[in-house]
């Protein structure tokens, strides 16, 4: 079933249709909402968060094909709420071990297979120390492969700036990698790809 065929379900109600959608979507939502957060649990529960407001808005997206850049907003809006909301509270505490075992998933989800390789981690650990305007071009253009104009919607900024950014977005990466024990002295230098 083609993206249009899909959304047009989910907006009729059909439960499978919002199932397969939420499949479809779950691991670049998380991937890019560890991106913006830098913390796995906090990224899978703002990913909980954005699925349910996606449902409530999935009548504002009538384009199908601006839906990636549409989601990639909501995605981008509510991680920077989270961001706000995360500097106007204290830290959370730790919640022990012994009261974690019913929480237990019964298999690895999408998000966990995307931790496992060596490449992804560094490539995540070296955006953390990006820019945030460097790593938003980054996550949105080169790991989550949108366009060009419609990064530049997502960021509300002309094309010609994102085209800029984007050349320097890499070599800080590259630069961020290397710093992290990457690249030809340090091991495997990841391209921007294998962290989608």
């Amino acid at each position: 079933m083609d993206q249009s065929e899909l959304l047009n379900r989910c907006r009729q109600g059909d439960e499978l249709a919002w199932e397969m959608l939420v499949r479809q979507q779950q691991g670049k939502v998380c991937a890019m909402a560890y991106g913006y957060l830098g913390d796995r649990e906090e990224a899978l529960d703002v990913a909980q968060e954005i699925f349910v407001r996606l449902y409530r808005k999935l009548d504002q997206c009538t384009d199908p094909g601006r839906f990636p850049a549409w989601l990639a907003s909501i995605v981008r809006n509510m991680c920077l709420d989270h961001l706000r909301r995360r500097k106007a509270r204290p830290p959370r505490q730790d919640i022990p071990a012994a009261e974690m075992t019913s929480l237990a998933a019964s298999g690895p989800t999408p998000e966990e297979q995307w931790y496992r390789t060596d490449r992804r981690r560094l490539v995540h650990r070296a955006l953390q120390d990006l820019s945030e305007i460097n790593r938003e071009v980054i996550l949105l253009k080169d790991i989550q492969g949108l366009p060009l104009d419609q990064v530049a919607a997502v960021l509300e900024v002309p094309v010609g700036t994102v085209k800029s950014r984007a050349s320097r977005a890499r070599l800080e990466l590259a630069r961020a990698i290397t710093a992290l024990g990457g690249g030809p002295d340090g091991g495997p230098c990841p391209d921007t790809e294998a962290a989608s």
